[in-house]
């Protein structure tokens, strides 16, 4: 196989671009993610009677439909209701209402692998169930969470290449246009591939780190 390299350095900038929108999608994606799967599994740990069953319905919902359908009806479908979103903020919900459930199962399988006897000692000594889940319950069960929640930010990560059926120029988006245009199919995908492990392959190996110092202090075993 012989590259065109004339090609990629041509449209390498498009790549960039296209790699700084995948970025800037992913990592609101995740902070949002985060912030609702937090919220869903502390309320779950709770068993807040009403809202527990809520979320149960919104994971359930959020797990069991493709995430392009969802960008679709947001995109497509909240227009008929009168609710015009922007691409990218489309984008970001999607992103978050998908992933959401996913940090939720694993924040809310890390609450559950806290010893019990740890909670009444923390009652026993007057704290309150804000500050026992605070200082107590919460740092032990995002320690255990860890391994989950790095998978699903890979997760995350990987999947805003479906933004691109909502005319968001991400990567995935660049690959297929240029494709369609010049018919260069090794080096687009090339290119493709690359800026994908530029993204990915640091932050999977940091994960794994932090996997390994966590284990190393007694955390998540």
């Amino acid at each position: 196989m012989q590259l065109n390299v004339d090609f990629i350095t041509e449209y390498l900038p498009w790549y960039v671009e296209a790699a700084k929108l995948t970025v800037r999608i992913a990592f609101w994606g995740i902070i949002f993610s985060l912030v609702v799967g937090a919220a869903c599994a502390i309320l779950r740990y709770y068993r807040v009677p009403v809202i527990q069953r809520i979320i149960a319905v919104y994971i359930e919902l959020s797990r069991n439909t493709p995430l392009l359908v969802q960008l679709f009806f947001l995109y497509f479908g909240l227009p008929k209701l009168g609710i015009v979103l922007e691409a990218d903020t489309c984008a970001v919900i999607g992103l978050t209402f998908l992933c959401g459930s996913y940090m939720a199962e694993s924040m809310r399988s890390g609450l559950e692998s806290v010893d019990k006897s740890q909670i009444e000692s923390a009652a026993s000594l007057g704290m309150s169930k804000a500050l026992t889940m605070r200082e107590v319950i919460f740092p032990q069960a995002l320690a255990v969470s860890v391994p989950g929640l790095c998978a699903n930010v890979i997760f995350l990560i990987k999947e805003t290449s479906v933004v691109s059926g909502i005319a968001l120029a991400d990567l995935m988006y660049v690959a297929k246009d240029l494709i369609g245009l010049y018919y260069e199919t090794d080096e687009a995908l090339l290119m493709l591939v690359v800026a994908y492990l530029i993204i990915l392959l640091p932050i999977s190996i940091c994960a794994t780190l932090l996997e390994r110092r966590l284990r190393y202090a007694g955390f998540g075993n």
